[in-house]
């Protein structure tokens, strides 16, 4: 397999919302260690909300395509803040997690961050998603300790399955 990276652009839409609700949501998230579908049901995101990270300005979302077939394997969102970049959405089908391609993502945004001279890359993850922490800062992540809330109530991320969900920020020096 030949992976390229490209940008995402609205011809994407489709094929991205597929990607990430598989990876987060329902019974095909389960094939990969990335899954949400014990904490959340519903989508993970949507074709409105994927189209308007392509549209805004200094927002990119990264996608990894198999240059031989042009399949979406996995994605990531960047987002320029200032000196910092915001990362969220790092996808990988789920049948291909765990072999190597989430690191390429990552490797492909700190490029980009490296790029709009940003010093920090910064995210957040639901906090109860221990062995997800732990990956990140096994790649040079650190928790800051600062926590967000969970948006209860706005279905366009997902419906909880349990109470006290929130977010912990974690970040990397560039």
């Amino acid at each position: 397999m030949h992976i390229e990276f490209t940008q995402a652009d609205s011809s994407h839409v489709e094929d991205l919302v597929d990607l990430v609700n598989s990876a987060y949501r329902g019974d095909s998230s389960k094939q990969g260690w990335t899954t949400e579908a014990d904490l959340l049901d519903g989508q993970r995101v949507d074709a409105e909300g994927i189209q308007a990270l392509i549209d805004k300005e200094e927002s990119v979302i990264l996608v990894a395509e198999d240059d031989d077939t042009g399949d979406l394997l996995g994605c990531v969102h960047v987002e320029k803040q200032g000196s910092k970049m915001y990362l969220g959405m790092l996808t990988v089908a789920p049948e291909l997690q765990s072999k190597g391609l989430g690191k390429l993502l990552l490797n492909e945004s700190e490029a980009l961050a490296q790029f709009w001279d940003c010093n920090t890359i910064f995210m957040t993850v639901i906090s109860v998603r221990t062995e997800l922490i732990k990956w990140y800062e096994k790649h040079g992540f650190r928790n800051t300790k600062e926590t967000k809330p969970f948006p209860y109530g706005d279905e366009r991320f997902g419906i909880p399955k349990v109470e006290g969900l929130q977010f912990t920020v974690l970040e990397k020096k560039v």
